[in-house]
């Protein structure tokens, strides 16, 4: 009783700020920055650890400015993401642009299905409302693939929020039996697979080179794009402004059985780290990306 009252508050609260107008809201995140960043500190060890390891080329001065960017970038995620449950379709699309939404478009067409790969760069929870976008397929499943967490009230208010466009939240060890009933009604789907979190130890295959570091990536994706034989696109997003984004879905391959060993995951990192490059304030530098070491790895492996 007690948690489903503390959720319906939290909702109610979220909903109500969710109202407030766009200009409203960007006020309140810049009063969050002040008290995330000066304040709190909000994981700035970490932050600034990330960024100087990612760009030892730059300058005190240069990394200063992009961490105080993504702390800007931050608060105003988290703003955005509230707005997504009650802001209207055709003003949303005022505000995110989704470009080559026709191509996944042409292959639903030719009966393959689709999916997108991307990474916690600008605001990734805006793309569960990619199915607004489509032009022919309004009834294709679009959703997104999600780590469930441990707070339960606040995991069922981000399922909710995600689910708010007509998307749907799909707990990652539940997708390939997700996606096989797609298939078997006959239904188009597109999911997006956000790729650039830090596996566990026993839980690695594959080191890659990214942004100046050695990273431990996942590789399930690969796998189940593989097994379904989607069109697998990069999700591309930049943002010209505050409160505009550009979506374009690159196509990395249709055919990604004939793919070697990693190579879309290896494909996708490289996009990815051009994303970043371009705009570096925008990528989630909060997260402990680099937390696991090859050293250890070896260690542990070795110990098998």
């Amino acid at each position: 009783m007690m948690k489903k009252l503390l959720y319906h508050i939290i909702y109610v609260s979220a909903r109500l700020l969710s109202m407030l107008p766009f200009r409203v809201l960007y006020a309140l995140s810049d009063f969050i920055y002040i008290i995330v960043y000066y304040i709190i500190g909000y994981r700035r060890k970490i932050v600034y650890k990330n960024l100087n390891a990612s760009f030892p080329e730059k300058n005190p001065d240069e990394i200063k400015g992009i961490g105080r960017g993504f702390y800007h970038f931050f608060c105003d995620y988290m703003v955005e993401t509230l707005k997504l449950m009650t802001i209207s379709d055709k003003k949303l699309l005022d505000h995110i642009e989704f470009r080559n939404l026709d191509q996944v478009e042409e292959y639903f067409r030719r009966g393959q299905n689709g999916a997108g790969i991307l990474g916690h760069y600008c605001n990734w929870e805006w793309l569960s409302a990619a199915g607004v976008a489509f032009t022919e397929s309004k009834d294709a499943v679009v959703g997104l693939i999600y780590h469930p967490l441990r707070n339960e009230a606040f995991d069922r208010l981000m399922r909710d929020i995600r689910q708010s466009k007509g998307g749907v939240c799909v707990p990652k060890k539940d997708i390939l039996r997700y996606l096989l009933r797609y298939r078997t009604e006959g239904r188009n789907s597109l999911f997006g697979y956000i790729s650039d979190q830090t596996p566990k130890y026993e839980n690695i295959h594959l080191w890659l080179p990214f942004l100046n570091q050695d990273t431990p990536v996942f590789t399930g994706a690969e796998r189940i794009m593989k097994k379904m034989n989607d069109a697998v696109f990069y999700v591309d997003m930049q943002r010209p402004e505050r409160g505009k984004y550009i979506c374009t879905f690159k196509l990395i391959t249709d055919k990604p059985q004939d793919c070697g060993e990693w190579e879309i995951t290896k494909r996708f990192f490289a996009m990815l780290e051009d994303s970043i490059r371009r705009q570096p304030e925008f990528y989630l530098w909060s997260h402990n990306r680099w937390k696991r070491s090859f050293e250890k790895y070896e260690e542990k492996r070795h110990a098998r």
